[in-house]
């Protein structure tokens, strides 16, 4: 039987590779499937709050109001079905899939509701282990309902705003505009889709956007989960502009005068938080987490989403304490990170 290998935050600011129990397949329960991971991905807000011992980690009203550990971690991963349950139908033994609310562990047990079968050859793992966390902009797309020739405007441009700027493209909006104060990433947007990217600490910044679109943006989505990336997102929106609020606002300030900048111009804000959708059935705009990687894996595969220029790097999940030590103390920690575990 083989040992379950899993990264565990134990404590603030400590990540250990744990081994744990034996996994006995005869055990599995019903409905369940083992998949053998082959990379898990990083998800760099998320995975910096619940490694540094940050409370607010859940969109929920009763969250706990003090942080508890030990945290496991990491939740977007593809690998191979090695054993399934009884009852399990969608897929088999030696399928190729995605598993979205799993961990950094080098076999996860889900419900067979919670992997996704990798229908393309030409999609690699690689691509594939960043099927969940790329369910998260693409909600955002949707909701905000861009039309084809509509602009749509990104506010921060880390993983989530360059996936969303990836999915902006694919969706028609144009010009699709990505800001953010970090040149190398207005940079890497334009490698992704964006048609133009501006710096919005820039004193003119309002002035540069409007200059290519003067009657403002029609749809946006901001990233930042901060008080001013908001704020100067609604001062680029045009009448009845829609917002997807993507990015969490975790210890932000926010000073905003709604009435001004919201209800005046009949501005709408749509939470996007990755678990305010369906769970069961998609209906236009609000698309299930399968759904979603599904629709990820064929474009992917199409070649209109380039998620593997994202990859910047990949380790061997023993070396997960000084990754994610990395993760919290350098501002310049790479896009899109995964762990390796086709040794373990």
């Amino acid at each position: 039987m083989p040992k379950v290998k899993q990264i565990i935050f134990t404590k603030p600011y400590m990540a250990e590779y744990l081994t744990l129990n034996d996994l006995d397949f005869s055990k599995i329960k019903p409905n369940q499937v083992v998949v053998k991971t082959v990379v898990s991905s990083i998800s760099l807000g998320t995975e910096r709050a619940n490694y540094v011992g940050d409370v607010n980690v859940a969109a929920v009203r009763n969250a706990p109001t003090e942080a508890i550990f030990p945290r496991r971690t990491g939740y977007s991963s593809a690998g191979e079905v090695v054993a399934v349950g009884d009852g399990v139908k969608k897929v088999k033994v030696g399928d190729r899939v995605a598993v979205f609310c799993g961990h950094h562990v080098n076999y996860n047990v889900v419900s067979e509701d919670r992997v996704v079968k990798i229908d393309y050859d030409n999609v690699s793992y690689e691509e594939a282990g960043y099927g969940y966390i790329t369910t998260f902009p693409l909600a955002a797309v949707r909701k905000v309902r861009v039309e084809l020739g509509e602009s749509l405007m990104v506010m921060g441009l880390g993983l989530l705003g360059q996936i969303s700027v990836m999915y902006a493209h694919c969706a028609g909006a144009y010009p699709v505009i990505a800001c953010d104060p970090v040149l190398e990433r207005r940079e890497e947007a334009l490698k992704n889709g964006a048609d133009y990217v501006f710096d919005p600490l820039d004193a003119n910044f309002e002035k540069n956007v409007r200059a290519v679109c003067p009657n403002g943006i029609n749809t946006a989505i901001e990233v930042t989960g901060v008080g001013a990336g908001l704020e100067e997102t609604l001062d680029c929106m045009a009448k009845m502009g829609r917002v997807a609020l993507l990015g969490c606002t975790r210890n932000s300030d926010f000073t905003i005068d709604y009435y001004k900048k919201v209800h005046g111009p009949g501005i709408t804000l749509i939470g996007a938080h990755t678990f305010a959708r369906p769970e069961k059935e998609s209906y236009p705009g609000h698309f299930t987490h399968e759904d979603d990687i599904k629709t990820m894996i064929k474009l992917c595969s199409a070649g209109r989403l380039p998620i593997k220029n994202l990859i910047k790097e990949t380790h061997n999940p023993k070396d997960c304490q000084a990754v994610f030590t990395r993760l919290a103390n350098d501002k310049n920690f790479p896009l899109g990170v995964q762990f390796d575990w086709r040794e373990e």
